[in-house]
């Protein structure tokens, strides 16, 4: 029996004058035909704005159709006397987390669902402690929900959706703000709802080996179903799907480079152990590939000196029951010009770290240099060190508020106290860095996700700071949109000689762009290195939490089948010309 079944289903976002009528309408979906039966694993994937997040709000009526119709268990969505049971059989879990958050105590946030659902308390306590344990927050159960990262309240999120028992569960991004570790427990979490309790799961992702896992992948474009299939064959069009700003899991890519050089292998493969197997049963030549190391650069004796951290401690809640050590004794040195990639689990102390650069946090003990300064001294502006050194925020795009681009890119500018021309100079310069020229008098709120997210920071970017940081600023973005932003930074760095911090918890942006890797865990540097480096030891960046690009994991299978391409694998490219000296 189909759980959610739609029919020609239309959706237009309308807009309307001051009186209410109606001055315009944008189709968001159109003649969308899906049915989605019991149990089924279901990832939708699709660029921004393609109409994912609008076809999810359907499924448990927060939007109704303006054309068609929705039912969910055989009932009508838009019967306004049955939303209660609808709601009750399609929980959702949306992409931030703060938008569901109500209570202030984790445990009483899990339980509010179940108590507006009439559950007898015994009930509920037992459901709270199982679906915190699903979500491994059980430890943080007593927490106010404002003192998490932002990838625990994700956690704490998907435990209140957990512990109703829907039927279907529809998560849209859920895991965009976890590193890699918690996407891992997450997408154990889901298919244990899902194999286990039967539970249908409808899972909008980005994240291309997310969806691989999936029982059927649908893909989006315009509004529109352009792909429905199980994922080996949606994955095999890898062409179309690039055509549609989408990517394909690094082994299905490396397949399609190979048969690209010549090479007679499948390209209906997703997953590393399938790949390791097909090339395992390719003819080759030799099984140890020629590896000619590329040398790893040292730093210039007379490097200059961008940043430096002596023995910087910080602690939050300080004498209260939640203190917490999160920068625990780092003492760290940043050269001008260079572009340091940094990762580390949720919680190991990166966006903290970071903070103390322009001063957003003091430190508890030790001190923070800047240019050599001590940017806590007394002869010291802070005013100035935050000119010197630029933020960006994860959803920066929420930092918006100006009725135009150009006003809002002219925001820092202004403040620094620069004349007019200088303003206008600045904001061209810093709108064609990040190719939004043309956008310069649209309002910042007309444009999609990605574009506001490039608006943010080229209002970084025009107050031309010296040292340049980023938090994770392509989260929840597509794979074209992510590649665009992060492409665009890389030109910046290259261009401009800039020094550049670059905070993301997906490997594979960090070793495209990076130069060296700084790791953090449990508030101290685990690691601080060239790239090759810090990637030539995975085992122990595993242990730590976190995870090593899916092709990474492939060259580890392939030694262990007898083929060995080297220990330094962390791109498709690399593998592909490895593999390919082989045949």
């Amino acid at each position: 029996m189909d759980i959610i079944r739609t029919e020609n289903l239309c959706y237009d976002y309308v807009t309307t004058d001051d009186e209410g009528n109606v001055t315009g309408r944008n189709p968001a979906l159109k003649n969308v035909n899906l049915s989605i039966p019991e149990g089924q694993f279901l990832a939708v994937l699709g660029h921004n704005g393609c109409g994912k997040s609008t076809l999810a709000k359907h499924f448990n009526a927060i939007l109704t159709p303006t054309e068609g119709k929705v039912f969910v268990d055989g009932i009508d969505t838009s019967c306004e006397e049955k939303l209660f049971e609808i709601r009750r059989t399609v929980g959702m879990v949306f992409q931030n987390p703060d938008n569901q958050l109500v209570a202030t105590i984790v445990e009483e946030d899990v339980a509010f669902a179940p108590e507006n659902l009439g559950v007898p308390p015994k009930e509920i306590r037992e459901r709270v402690d199982s679906a915190l344990k699903q979500v491994d927050m059980y430890e943080f159960r007593e927490h106010a929900p404002h003192q998490l990262s932002g990838g625990q309240k994700q956690r704490v999120a998907i435990a209140g959706i957990i512990a109703m028992q829907p039927r279907c569960i529809v998560m849209d991004e859920p895991t965009a703000m976890l590193d890699p570790k918690g996407r891992k427990e997450v997408m154990s979490t889901i298919k244990r709802l899902n194999r286990e309790q039967g539970i249908t799961v409808i899972l909008i992702t980005h994240y291309m080996e997310e969806a691989a896992q999936a029982d059927r992948v649908i893909v989006m474009d315009k509004g529109s179903v352009i792909m429905d299939d199980e994922p080996h064959r949606i994955f095999s069009r890898e062409k179309e799907l690039k055509a549609v700003g989408l990517d394909v899991p690094q082994v299905t890519e490396l397949c399609c480079m190979l048969k690209d050089g010549g090479v007679d292998i499948s390209a209906e493969i997703i997953f590393e152990e399938e790949c390791s197997a097909a090339i395992s049963e390719l003819s080759l030549k030799k099984k140890t590939a020629d590896i000619i190391r590329e040398k790893i650069p040292e730093t210039k004796k007379d490097a200059e000196e961008a940043a430096r951290l002596e023995n910087v401690t910080y602690k939050y809640s300080i004498g209260t029951p939640f203190e917490k050590t999160a920068v625990d004794n780092v003492n760290l040195t940043v050269f001008r010009g260079e572009f340091i990639g940094i990762i580390g689990h949720t919680g190991s102390g990166k966006s903290t770290l970071i903070q103390h650069l322009n001063g957003l946090i003091k430190p508890t003990s030790g001190t923070v240099f800047i240019d050599n300064a001590d940017i806590h001294s007394k002869d010291v502006k802070i005013r100035d060190i935050r000119f010197k050194v630029g933020i960006v925020f994860q959803y920066s795009e929420h930092q918006l508020f100006e009725e135009t681009v150009s006003e809002d890119i002219a925001y820092g500018p202004k403040n620094m106290g620069l004349s007019e021309e200088e303003v206008k100079k600045r904001v061209e310069e810093a709108a064609e860095v990040m190719g939004i020229s043309k956008l310069l008098e649209k309002s910042p709120f007309e444009l999609s996700g990605g574009q506001q997210r490039r608006v943010a920071l080229a209002g970084v970017l025009a107050m031309n700071p010296e040292m340049l940081i980023l938090d994770e600023p392509a989260a929840g973005l597509d794979p074209k949109g992510r590649n665009l932003i992060l492409s665009l930074i890389s030109n910046y760095h290259k261009k401009s000689g800039k020094t550049i911090l670059l905070i993301s918890h997906s490997m594979e942006d960090i070793v495209k762009y990076a130069e060296k890797v700084l790791v953090m865990n449990k508030g101290k540097i685990y690691k601080f290195d060239y790239i090759d480096n810090v990637f030539d030891d995975t085992e122990s960046l595993v242990s730590i939490g976190l995870d090593v690009p899916q092709i990474t994991r492939l060259s580890h299978k392939l030694r262990e089948s007898g083929i060995d391409i080297g220990s330094d694998i962390y791109t498709t490219e690399r593998a592909a010309q490895r593999l390919l000296s082989l045949m």
